[in-house]
């Protein structure tokens, strides 16, 4: 889960009254972040750093109407979304996920969920079961719509509250919960099978 919005909040103070520094510091904060939000809706890897660039840009210059009614990480979420979403229209493209994306996603980052990485005593069946698992969600994320890809991705992968993807998807948190429990059913419609033949365990 995304940390310190106090702290936050107070570097975006010091930029509104002229410190470059702290933005930059923002920017380090959640470059990889954002680079990882827009590589799960741009195809092109090659766009991601362009869309993140514009991205913060564009925050940087709306930095001085933010009044901080939301936590700054998804305000700038949104515009990364919006970014990205331009971009893609601009281009004539469909957001799509990539598997890569999806499969990057979690090296080296704290924002990981524990329990992924594989131990030394796993099994090679275990590993290759785990593999064909994470293989199956890939492409079941792959699959969904656009906005139930965007609702998971933010719930699942980058830890956020329904709350929070309500002010990032600019959503009601009801048409959130739908979103995330429809992302959810189609992902288990495709464990299933795998699932059903490894006794005792449940997704």
């Amino acid at each position: 889960m995304i940390q310190q919005p106090d702290a936050d909040a107070a570097l975006v103070e010091r930029v509104k009254l002229g410190d470059q520094k702290a933005f930059e510091m923002l920017v380090i904060k959640y470059q990889r972040r954002i680079e990882r939000l827009i590589g799960r809706m741009v195809r092109d890897t090659d766009l991601v750093q362009d869309i993140a660039q514009e991205t913060f840009i564009r925050a940087y210059r709306a930095l001085p109407q933010f009044r901080g009614d939301s936590a700054f990480y998804t305000w700038l979420y949104r515009i990364a979304v919006n970014t990205a979403k331009k971009a893609l229209m601009d281009l004539k493209r469909d957001p799509l996920i990539t598997e890569a994306a999806f499969a990057s996603s979690d090296d080296d980052d704290e924002t990981s969920r524990p329990g992924k990485e594989p131990t030394d005593t796993a099994t090679p069946e275990a590993l290759l079961a785990s593999k064909e698992i994470a293989a199956t969600v890939n492409a079941a994320i792959n699959a969904l719509s656009e906005d139930l890809r965007q609702a998971i991705t933010l719930r699942e992968i980058e830890g956020l509250s329904y709350e929070e993807i309500s002010d990032v998807m600019n959503c009601p948190i009801g048409t959130v919960r739908s979103r995330i429990f429809r992302a959810r059913e189609a992902i288990a419609v495709k464990l299933r099978p795998l699932l059903d033949t490894r006794d005792g365990e449940r997704w």
